[in-house]
């Protein structure tokens, strides 16, 4: 035979082998379905349980607070509220405390944003559950921030350059040190904070974010890095939640306005509307734009929206852009969840991996709309409890949250969202785990399901 000849009845075979092998190849996992159900004469094959990677149908009430409960087990005990001398690990007296005293050291800080949206949480499951100790959690560590800020604005005035560990407190030099943790003593405030404590650090935060905070010629509010005029889409949670609460606590409709123009010029350049999805980050003359959809970038917009909505009057001019905005957003992300429940890390990239704590604040999010009517329940409800219980999947006996990605800035390639580690101690995972198990708990209160011919249907 001549090569020619060979070469065609390659090509000739080829299908045909292809086809076998995929039928072989698929024989295992047919079978383990025929053995565990009979044939078609004897049992009613659509009934037979398919091998999930994520538990499916399974959503529990009170298994949702087990799972809640080890979080707070966890972070209650790694979350000390005391003062200690740095040299000595002894705590101190606070009348005492000086530039060689720090906060006692645990698993995360008592003060950063992550820290303000884990406060929030707490609050959450107060609230969706009934259990005090998750309001306690957060009233006692935000007056004892009120208490030790106080006390060290104090020692400043003698001690003008020393450090302190509420520097973040009193001198904040980013969003990211005022609107979370503005947002969550704001709402610790109608739960008992001490007023007299924080309301000024809730005030001077707020003074930071309309005055101090760089911003563009149009007034959006913007850094200088990775390079000059940059928007972050985490900026948004990172600002406007506060506003929104300042302006709720105090009546004055100026923050709401301020508000909805900054989210206005933020999603204006940001949100693809042909996808449903924000970019992570936009630089001014930045000409083609790279576009990389990191999914928490993602979720602190759509925290965002669900916080404006939560706030803003039914009525108020510019609400309205804002639910549309919540709806397309979640639509393009529906799109995007894996058969797992989770998302992943670029969203619109199956091959990067999948991310737990944006899984969580969309699974809060969604609920959260949901059991406000902002979204059908019987469309989305189940996106919800799946990605809930793929989140589910990650606490561990311990209470730690797993597969979270660390830290992350912003990137024009897409390897540098790929190869961002995941840890245990990545702050970002344990408030979205709270607030979804919170709204999750509301959900299955408000909208039970059942299951029907095996999918998850919502009754209501």
């Amino acid at each position: 035979m001549v090569p020619m000849e060979r070469k065609l009845l390659r090509i000739h075979i080829l299908p045909g082998v292809l086809s076998l092998f995929c039928c072989l190849s698929a024989l295992p996992l047919c079978a383990q379905y025929i053995s565990k159900g009979g044939n078609d004469a004897t049992a009613p094959l659509h009934l037979l349980k398919p091998d999930y990677d994520t538990p499916y149908g399974e959503t529990k009430p009170e298994e949702v607070k087990n799972t809640l409960d080890r979080v707070y087990q966890y972070l209650n005990t790694v979350t000390p509220a005391a003062l200690v001398d740095k040299a000595t690990n002894k705590v101190v007296d606070l009348k005492q405390a000086n530039a060689s005293h720090i906060f006692q050291p645990g698993d995360f800080r008592l003060i950063s944003y992550e820290w303000g949206v884990t406060y929030t949480g707490m609050l959450e499951v107060a609230a969706a559950t009934g259990d005090q100790k998750y309001k306690d959690y957060t009233v006692k560590r935000i007056d004892f921030i009120g208490t030790v800020a106080a006390h060290y604005k104090k020692y400043l005035e003698q001690h003008k350059d020393a450090t302190t560990p509420v520097r973040s407190v009193l001198e904040p030099h980013a969003l990211d040190d005022a609107g979370s943790m503005a947002a969550a003593m704001l709402k610790a405030l109608d739960v008992g904070a001490e007023v007299s404590l924080i309301r000024p650090l809730v005030d001077h935060y707020i003074d930071y974010i309309l005055h101090k905070e760089f911003r563009l010629q149009d007034g959006t509010l913007a850094r200088n890095r990775p390079q000059p005029n940059t928007l972050w889409l985490d900026d948004l949670y990172m600002s406007l939640p506060a506003l929104a609460q300042m302006g709720k606590l105090t009546g004055d409709k100026s923050y709401f306005d301020e508000a909805l123009k900054q989210y206005q010029q933020f999603a204006g350049r940001m949100f693809n509307t042909e996808k449903g999805l924000y970019m992570h980050g936009w630089v001014q003359d930045m000409d083609p734009h790279p576009q990389f959809h990191w999914a928490r970038a993602n979720g602190w917009g759509l925290l965002t929206k669900v916080e404006l909505l939560d706030v803003l009057p039914a009525d108020y001019p510019g609400r309205e852009e804002v639910l549309e905005k919540l709806r397309s957003h979640v639509m393009g992300l529906a799109e995007r969840q894996d058969k797992t429940g989770f998302w992943h890390q670029l969203l619109d990239r199956n091959d990067s991996y999948l991310e737990t704590s944006a899984t969580a604040i969309y699974a809060y999010c969604v609920a959260r709309a949901i059991n406000k009517g902002w979204l059908d329940a019987k469309a989305y409800g189940p996106m919800a409890l799946l990605a809930w219980n793929a989140v589910n999947t990650q606490v561990t006996a311990q209470g730690q949250v797993m597969g979270t990605c660390v830290g992350t800035g912003m990137g024009f390639d897409p390897a540098f969202y790929y190869y961002r580690p995941i840890s245990n101690f990545a702050a970002h995972g344990y408030g979205p785990v709270l607030l979804a198990g919170a709204e999750i708990y509301r959900l299955l209160q408000q909208h039970p399901f059942e299951i029907n011919d095996s999918s998850v249907q919502m009754v209501k």
